[in-house]
């Protein structure tokens, strides 16, 4: 499992035209789905992204997480991530986890996001989708289980 974790002070998806989902401060989380992944990996990266201390205390210091400064989120399921561009010049994503794997996951791992107390949003699963966002910092980290 990889997540693509961005500090944003607002983002939002659209689909088709239609804005599907719109935060203000937290993060935009691209989350990427092996096919040996499972609920555990899912648990921990959420535990780790909802207290990971990157947002800003009164001096200006990474020393709160999402939850200390009421973040929002926004969950985009990104199979790209798993791209192998190791031979030609087309990526291959044969390694990323097929739709009927992934997608029971991503869900998974929003509702456990709901669960932590971070109001989340989603994308939609296998939609062209258009996601506009503010990198605050910027801030942009890769988590892997």
């Amino acid at each position: 499992m990889r997540a693509v974790l961005q500090r944003v002070s607002r983002a939002k998806v659209s689909v088709a035209g239609q804005v599907i989902a719109e935060i203000g401060q937290g993060f935009v989380i691209l989350l990427g789905i092996a096919p040996e992944d499972s609920e555990d990996e899912a648990r921990y990266l959420v535990e780790k992204i909802i207290h990971l201390r990157v947002f800003e205390d009164e001096q200006g210091m990474l020393n709160r997480s999402l939850l200390e400064v009421t973040g929002q989120i926004i969950l985009v399921s990104q199979f790209t991530l798993y791209a192998d561009t190791r031979r030609g010049r087309r990526p291959s994503f044969t390694v990323a986890a097929p739709p009927e794997i992934a997608s029971p996951l991503v869900e998974h791992f929003a509702e456990l996001l709901r669960q932590s107390g971070a109001p989340t949003q989603t994308g939609a699963f296998g939609a062209h989708m258009l996601v506009e966002l503010t990198n605050d910092g910027p801030v942009t980290i890769l988590l892997e289980r």
